[in-house]
């Protein structure tokens, strides 16, 4: 999704892109169609993909700019409850 923020694209260029099959890529646009989020535009005989909503790219965008504190101390899996 953050490929397609920066604009619509073909599933081999995406596929090249970001290092996965085109299969894999497939699979996930497939889900990603499926959940609203992003939309394919026949051309020809090829599908070009684009975010379906462009605040979705807004909204990428914002979630990029936040920071996490993390407590390593609260991620083991014995952590205990008390975690803030």
């Amino acid at each position: 999704m953050l490929v397609l923020h920066e604009g619509p694209s073909y599933p081999a260029e995406l596929a090249e892109r970001i290092g996965v099959s085109r299969q894999s890529l497939s699979n996930h646009l497939a889900c990603l169609r499926g959940c609203g989020l992003v939309v394919a535009e026949p051309e020809g005989r090829r599908t070009r993909y684009e975010l379906a909503d462009p605040s979705l790219g807004t909204a990428l965008s914002e979630l990029l700019n936040v920071v996490l504190a993390v407590d390593p101390a609260c991620c083991r899996p014995d952590a205990e409850g008390d975690c803030k």
